[in-house]
């Protein structure tokens, strides 16, 4: 079994509020959710009004499959206008 992780931390210029900041990275989350079919969730960084920290997770059989997968990911959010990718890292774990 094949564990992938995305990390990914954003910054939201136009939230101006946590709920704001929520509002947005909900809908991110559930477009990933829903499109890729993996785990995602807020991470880190919940106090603060412009950036985020998410997380998600793929389970696979295969390490090449599940990177690929989670780079697609990432496609979507780094083209999402609303927001900026500082940071981000693609990685599997193998577990027997």
């Amino acid at each position: 079994m094949v564990v992938s992780m995305l990390q990914l931390i954003i910054e939201i210029p136009e939230s101006f509020s946590i709920k704001d900041k929520r509002r947005i990275v909900k809908s991110i989350k559930d477009k990933l959710i829903q499109k890729f079919h993996l785990s995602c969730a807020e991470t880190d960084l919940q106090e603060s009004m412009r950036f985020a920290q998410l997380g998600a997770a793929l389970v696979s059989n295969s390490a090449d499959y599940g990177e690929a997968v989670l780079k697609k990911a990432l496609d979507v959010v780094e083209k999402n206008l609303s927001l900026r990718v500082h940071d981000s890292g693609i990685h599997s774990e193998y577990f027997e």
